[in-house]
């Protein structure tokens, strides 16, 4: 492996499943249980708010518990220690990332700890508390306007010309526990692929993306991030 100057890092929901953290669209995922047009959609929030607010309260309250594994202090560990650049972008809206020293991080689908004021467009760290009709802005003081500060289906992902400008300057793209078939995430490889970059996937099992990747590696996150993070050091290193 030879050392690399700008490496982007895409994660999805199977880098914390191993944390206890819930996939969405596995056999069992969350989506298996919950209609998402019902839940994750601006339409699903304006039809029925409580239950949108009751299901992020819950999301929310999950995560109060949840810890990193050793692929979330894997990356941070890179980040830290590598002398090239390094960015994360990720599509989970846990602070998993955070928790385990991550710095230079995109949350491109928000965050289930902030909340977003429909009225004035504030955004406020809220942590494991739960959101309700009458939870009041603290910026604008109005009542019942704040949602979760997540990107649901029909709205576009947070920082997307920041990101699509890093895959262009990147010469190496990780793509570690994701499905592959959320857009616009899953153009990722080819937009860094078509850069000049090399592309990698770290993942349970092949995603349907596979095709665009130079080499893949299939395993439990927690087994096989550590040890590529640790090649990555050592051709960094010389």
């Amino acid at each position: 492996m030879k050392p690399y100057k700008r490496i982007v890092i895409l994660t999805g929901a199977g880098l914390s499943a191993e944390s206890g953290l819930h996939t969405f669209r596995d056999k069992d995922g969350i989506w298996s249980k919950y209609d998402y047009r019902d839940v994750a959609t601006p339409k699903g929030y304006w039809r029925n708010p409580a239950l949108v607010l009751n299901f992020y309260n819950e999301r929310r309250r999950q995560n109060a518990d949840v810890k990193p594994n050793a692929a979330h202090a894997a990356l941070a560990r890179l980040e830290a220690e590598y002398r090239g650049h390094v960015l994360i972008v990720t599509q989970n809206i846990d602070p998993l990332h955070e928790m385990a020293g991550s710095k230079n991080l995109i949350h491109m689908h928000g965050e289930i700890a902030k909340a977003l004021c429909t009225a004035c467009g504030g955004r406020h760290a809220i942590g494991h508390e739960d959101l309700t009709l009458s939870s009041v802005c603290p910026a604008c003081a109005m009542p019942g306007t704040l949602r979760p500060d997540v990107v649901w289906f029909g709205e576009m992902p947070y920082r997307m010309e920041e990101i699509y400008h890093a895959l262009r300057a990147c010469d190496h793209f990780i793509s570690i526990g994701t499905s592959g078939t959320v857009y616009p995430a899953a153009s990722f490889v080819l937009e860094a692929g078509q850069a000049g970059a090399r592309t990698v996937e770290l993942n349970l099992e092949p995603s349907e993306g596979i095709g665009g990747f130079h080499e893949a590696i299939h395993g439990r996150a927690t087994e096989i991030v550590p040890p590529y993070v640790e090649k990555l050091l050592k051709a960094a290193r010389g």
